[in-house]
């Protein structure tokens, strides 16, 4: 049946969840498949047909086929908390979430102009800071921020570009609307599994997408690669690139293999490159190869002992000193890190305005930075209504959900909040979009998020899709990996 038969009257009785889809119930939430009071889109309403068929054994004995893939392919996450099982396999739901053309216009250009302010934002502050000069941003919110790198003041990178890859978190909220919840401008990671959710989907759940027009994924590994070569020293005509790892205990290796092998370049450690006559080199069976580009895995800290942290064995003693004389290219740069900051955040749509003189595309979750009095004052007030996170902190770690936290839980947080305000930032609780997941109990609502990857060298190209996370526990909004999430793949419709 191809899609276009799937007609935009169908009445909504059609659209009620039948078959396996009985009892899914969103309740108040929006729901990315029904989408109540929105234009039905008749592919997913063709998909929520099929779906609705397949017997729940089926999806049952499909989940445990790709688990077991999943196993056995190696692809896992670290998780450094837990001593018994460090490497788990990152859970993976078979329903896909969908994203019409529409909605990902508005998510494409959205990140593409929120990736142009924030390099314009670290252009400026490392060096002539008009947007501090003109107090836009807060001086002392950027000048004493734990991302900010001296060592970038008046360093100038091709293009002007500091985040080459860039993963920003979006959510939708009741009504439906794509908002922000923070900018990963450093080391995002999560891009590995939305290509092998894809190869997940086309294995075990093949028969939901026949005939359907979804977007591919595929070209990621080559478009990172070209940009990797852009920013490459100018007079190189067949740039090295090399993706550089803290190596086989970090978190992300997993994903580290994977980038390696879809740009067909090498994967090496701090101990496999040597800075020699001003260049960086490559330790090869064949001898010294020169490197011209490094796609690091690594923070800021550990690139280079001289530069930063000399205890690092990590790094590579005199890489910085090479990147500031041009002979090797590092991404993301370094500093990037005061951008993805969660005070900074906040400042992210005055930002866009100040730079591009533009109405932010995506909007910005409501925050408030605790560093303010008037904001702290209303934060204790509110906490068991807010959301209140550490702006450092990463992974879901830190947090407190103020409507699901015990009294106990939330007088603890109040002593952490007043001794060190500046750390802390709130945010109204969302409710967050649901998804249709395969649960114990059947097919469920669970809150899901998104992480679309944006690819700078001269332009931005962004993967269409992202990193869908779903938040496999009921009722609970913390999608991260490292806190019991999973991911679904992301289908964007051409």
């Amino acid at each position: 049946m191809p899609v276009g038969a799937a007609s935009q009257s169908q009445s909504q009785s059609q659209l009620q969840p039948h078959g396996t889809m009985q009892g899914y119930d969103p309740n108040s939430f929006f729901c990315e498949m029904l989408r109540p009071g929105q234009p039905q889109h008749p592919t997913l309403t063709l998909l929520l047909s099929r779906l609705a068929a397949l017997p729940i054994s089926s999806l049952r004995q499909r989940a445990a086929d790709a688990e077991r893939d999943l196993l056995e392919r190696g692809i896992t996450f670290t998780v450094y908390s837990d001593a018994t099982a460090i490497d788990r396999i990152l859970p993976f739901d078979l329903i896909p979430r969908v994203i019409t053309p529409s909605e990902w216009n508005q998510i494409e250009t959205g990140v593409v102009q929120r990736v142009r302010a924030l390099n314009m934002f670290l252009r400026d502050i490392y060096h002539e800071r008009k947007i501090l000069a003109d107090k836009i941003v807060p001086e002392a919110l950027v000048l004493k921020n734990a991302g900010y790198c001296e060592a970038m003041v008046g360093f100038n990178v091709p293009y002007n570009t500091y985040v080459h890859v860039c993963g920003t978190d979006i959510v939708r909220d009741e009504t439906g609307e794509f908002r922000v919840l923070e900018d990963n401008a450093r080391t995002p990671s999560g891009v590995a599994y939305v290509v092998e959710n894809r190869h997940m989907s086309l294995r075990v759940m093949s028969d939901l997408m026949t005939g359907l027009r979804v977007r591919g994924v595929e070209e990621y590994g080559l478009r990172l690669h070209n940009a990797m070569a852009e920013i490459a020293p100018a007079a190189v005509s067949d740039p090295q690139v090399v993706v550089l790892s803290p190596g086989i205990f970090n978190s992300a290796y997993f994903e580290h293999v994977f980038l390696a092998r879809e740009m067909g370049v090498p994967l090496v450690e701090g101990r496999d490159l040597t800075v020699e006559g001003g260049k960086v080199w490559m330790r090869t069976t064949a001898g010294l190869a020169a490197v011209h580009t490094i796609y690091r895995r690594i923070g800021d800290d550990f690139l280079d002992p001289d530069a930063f942290n000399p205890d690092s064995m990590l790094g590579v003693r005199g890489l910085i000193d090479c990147w500031r004389h041009g002979t090797v290219a590092i991404a993301n740069a370094v500093g990037t890190g005061v951008a993805d900051d969660k005070a900074i955040y906040a400042y992210m749509p005055r930002i866009i305005r100040y730079y591009l003189s533009e109405e932010p595309i995506l909007k910005n979750v409501e925050t408030r930075i605790c560093a303010e009095p008037e904001s702290l004052a209303y934060t204790l007030d509110h906490l068991a209504e807010l959301v209140t996170k550490p702006v450092a902190e990463s992974g879901g770690y830190g947090i407190l959900i103020g409507p699901h936290a015990s009294k106990q839980q939330l007088e603890d947080f109040r002593v952490l909040l007043k001794a060190d305000p500046s750390n802390y930032i709130s945010q109204p609780t969302l409710k967050l979009s649901v998804s249709p997941t395969l649960c114990d109990d059947g097919v469920r609502p669970r809150h899901i998020d998104l992480r679309p990857f944006a690819v700078t060298g001269k332009e931005t190209w962004v993967l269409p899709g992202g990193l869908t996370r779903v938040a496999l526990k009921q009722g609970t909004l913390v999608v991260n990996s490292s806190q019991g999430g999973g991911t679904k793949d992301t289908w964007v419709l051409a």
